[in-house]
């Protein structure tokens, strides 16, 4: 039987009457148990399982392909197969013509690559012709991987900054902590599923910071604008004010979202792929982290209004006349 989150004879300092308020704090230690739990479980398998890293990290011979008839992936990979060019991955260029095709390193030169490449990719009735051969070597994948996590943490230091001028280091610290889960609980479905991860679902983590940020942002600064209006209310009846008021924009902007991204996931290809997988994950896990790891982090530790309250120092201090 669900629990009803809201409570008709709540205060409404000042809010209509129809306007109910959602307690969504009320469910908050059970969130913050699964939450643990959920980056727990991430950690764990990316530690034991590892990531199946793209060949943008390992290293590995990219070439575009162009046929004169539509051609199939399956029998394209299949081909390469029988030619001994093991574990391709077979992506289309904009239509069924323009194909990519990635695949380990391989100890043969580039002019002989491309050969090889040309002769094994052939098809019946269908000639190619290769039109671009570039080889990543394993120490410039090795380099470009390290960069790639330190960019990540960087992200996360620059929003705690950030989020600390504009707020408050109870909110800022809320922010990077729900962050962080993001970012480990979308890489750990990854790790753990075994998915493909390369540039681009990186470019997906990247673009979920800035998205999971984005309304971090939006509920402290409803929080703070709530503190400062709203008196003789206890600070976890403000917090529920303040994500109930945010709620409807909340919905409209994941929903947009997620249209674009089931629209990629449908239309985009296999380019776009495992981008719009990682982009799916990280609307829920970051719609959800805003409200039980963000703020639910901030009210454990104590927000309350003085800490929206600008202090004024005096100018002078007037002495006692004895």
């Amino acid at each position: 039987m669900m629990t009803d989150m809201t409570q008709p004879n709540s205060k409404q300092y000042g809010r209509p009457d129809d306007e109910k308020v959602i307690h969504f704090m009320k469910i908050a230690k059970p969130a913050a148990i699964f939450s643990i739990i959920l980056t727990i479980a991430s950690i764990f398998f990316i530690v034991t399982r590892g990531l199946n890293l793209g060949l943008d990290f390992t290293g590995g011979i990219s070439a575009e392909l162009n046929y004169t008839q539509p051609a199939n992936q399956a029998a394209v990979v299949q081909a390469l197969e029988q030619a001994g060019f093991q574990d391709a991955v077979v992506q289309t260029l904009g239509s069924n013509k323009d194909l990519l095709v990635r695949m380990p390193p391989q100890e043969l030169a580039v002019d002989d690559l491309n050969n090889a490449i040309t002769k094994a990719a052939q098809l019946p009735n269908n000639t190619v012709t290769v039109h671009k051969v570039d080889v990543v070597g394993g120490q410039v994948g090795n380099e470009l991987y390290l960069r790639s996590a330190g960019a990540v943490a960087l992200a996360l230091i620059l929003m705690l900054i950030y989020v600390t001028i504009r707020f408050e280091i109870k909110l800022a610290m809320g922010a990077v902590l729900s962050l962080f889960h993001d970012v480990v609980v979308t890489i750990g479905i990854f790790a753990m599923m075994q998915w493909p991860f390369d540039l681009t679902v990186l470019a997906a983590v990247l673009a979920l910071i800035g998205f999971s940020l984005n309304d971090n942002i939006v509920v402290s600064d409803r929080i703070r604008e709530n503190f400062r209006k709203i008196r003789g209310a206890e600070p976890l009846e403000i917090v529920n004010i303040a994500l109930t008021e945010t709620l409807r924009r909340t919905i409209h902007t994941s929903m947009t979202l997620l249209l674009v991204v089931v629209a990629m996931m449908i239309l985009g290809g296999d380019g776009l792929k495992w981008f719009s997988v990682a982009m799916f994950i990280g609307v829920f896990v970051g719609t959800y982290s805003s409200i039980y790891i963000g703020t639910a982090f901030a009210l454990w530790r104590g927000l309350n209004r003085q800490d929206f309250i600008v202090q004024v120092k005096p100018e002078f201090d007037e002495e006692e006349i004895p």
